[in-house]
């Protein structure tokens, strides 16, 4: 190695939301491409397996490992700005929140992006993080190029452009769950900074479920939030303005976004974990404690919010034409049975996309995201919600909690067996591999 990366004994690790643990035999924190290959190498001379975490924020042991833990910590900045092309090359550990920031100050913007940025560029994308959008798809499908170490150690540069080859493998690449290799970095569209309007405004549940179908019609990006006991919805409208820039008040906007969405969301649920019995009647309280408001903002601001409460999340991808049925009927089932559910479910919708293992591949979705808070019970509720969403042909977002495994998802995606050939071509002895690839993947 060289002196500037870093490789130590493994500490144990732990994810986030605290659902998944490891101890790797080593950590190597690369501050180069160079240095990634190396230690990619490495690995493979000393027959340790290979994976790369960034921070965490994966419900699943998709990073987990017992070999070499790669920590992109130093992989971070951006390489290339191309106003020319309009693309920015970053590296892969760079955190969503740090580019956001940056492409900001240079009047530039990714089109869409999910509801947090605490996630690094290859972690989000490799596990196909998404926001909502009516045009505008996934944080994958805005990727134009992907710089890749294979488990030979050779540095690849793939691009929706290159030969066939290369297009197969950026093809599946965006969406690789650290299956085909690491990224090293990541080139993204990107264009002219915007202003996004808001628009969150309660609403019956009767009432968004009837008129959903108009509601994503109408608006360019349209979520909302169903509160479980009871009747009530938020719902969120993001459009693009003219401006002017109009951002929620210093006050206004700790009091929506910290006190009541975190602060005392918080509190809530403590209590919730306490006392079950009292969540139905908590429900009722917080599911009209949020006002309607409008706000405009540069996108990162409009798209993005903290989320302090932890918690554990499924999320599934279904059809978006079964959204309403199966949200539904999910609502019958908690209402008819014994369980407590302190958070809100989420649902959001994307266009088709053509990436080989994008939940969004090759049909337009919807997302049902359920939560629990963290140390609460949640396997009754979350069995209960998967049997619902398998019934739809959903598809197991590939960062979020799900029992599915690769005879299941082989049903599902169209082009699985196209991902596992290029797998068995690129990593052959499995470098890469851990015992979550093996269950979601089949070997």
């Amino acid at each position: 190695m060289t002196s500037t990366s870093g490789t130590t004994r493994g500490n144990a690790w732990r994810n986030w939301a605290g659902t998944v643990a490891a101890r790797p035999a080593r950590e190597v924190t690369p501050a180069s491409a160079a240095e990634l290959a190396e230690a990619v190498r490495r690995a493979a001379e000393d027959g340790l397996r290979v994976k790369t975490v960034g921070t965490g924020h994966s419900f699943t042991a998709i990073a987990a490992t017992d070999g070499v833990l790669i920590r992109p910590d130093l992989l971070t900045g951006i390489r290339e700005i191309d106003r020319t092309a309009m693309t920015v090359t970053v590296e892969a550990g760079t955190p969503l929140k740090r580019l956001n920031a940056a492409l900001a100050r240079e009047d530039l913007s990714l089109a869409n992006m999910g509801d947090i940025m605490a996630q690094t560029v290859a972690g989000a994308t490799s596990t196909g993080t998404h926001g909502t959008g009516r045009d505008s798809a996934s944080i994958a499908a805005q990727i134009r190029g992907l710089e890749l170490i294979t488990a030979d150690g050779s540095v690849l540069t793939v691009s929706e452009k290159g030969t066939d080859q290369e297009r197969e493998i950026f093809a599946a690449a965006r969406v690789g769950l650290g299956a085909l290799g690491v990224i090293s970095a990541i080139t993204f569209a990107v264009e002219p900074l915007f202003l996004l309007s808001a628009r969150e405004e309660p609403m019956s549940f009767d009432r968004v479920t009837s008129e959903f179908d108009e509601l994503h019609a109408e608006n360019e990006h349209f979520e909302f939030y169903w509160f479980p006991h009871t009747g009530n919805c938020n719902t969120k409208r993001n459009n693009r303005s003219a401006g002017p820039a109009a951002p929620p008040g210093a006050v206004s906007g700790w009091i929506t976004d910290e006190l009541l969405s975190n602060g005392l969301f918080q509190v809530a649920n403590s209590v919730g974990r306490a006392v079950p019995a009292a969540i139905p009647a908590i429900a009722r309280v917080s599911s009209r404690a949020l006002s309607a408001r409008t706000y405009t903002d540069i996108p990162y601001k409009v798209f993005t919010s903290p989320r302090r409460v932890r918690f554990v999340e499924m999320e599934y991808a279904l059809p978006r034409e079964a959204a309403v049925a199966a949200l539904r009927e999910l609502k019958a089932m908690v209402d008819r049975s014994p369980l407590r559910i302190s958070f809100p479910v989420e649902v959001r919708t994307a266009p088709a996309d053509d990436i080989t293992l994008s939940t969004a591949s090759g049909r337009e979705s919807a997302y049902i995201a359920v939560h629990m808070y963290k140390g609460t019970p949640y396997r009754s509720y979350f069995t209960a919600v998967e049997r619902i969403m398998t019934g739809y042909g959903g598809r197991p977002h590939w960062g979020k909690i799900h029992t599915r495994d690769a005879e299941y998802l082989d049903g599902v995606y169209p082009r699985f067996g196209e991902f596992l050939a290029l797998r068995d071509r690129l990593d052959p002895g499995r470098l890469f591999g851990n015992d979550h690839l093996r269950r979601v993947l089949g070997a």
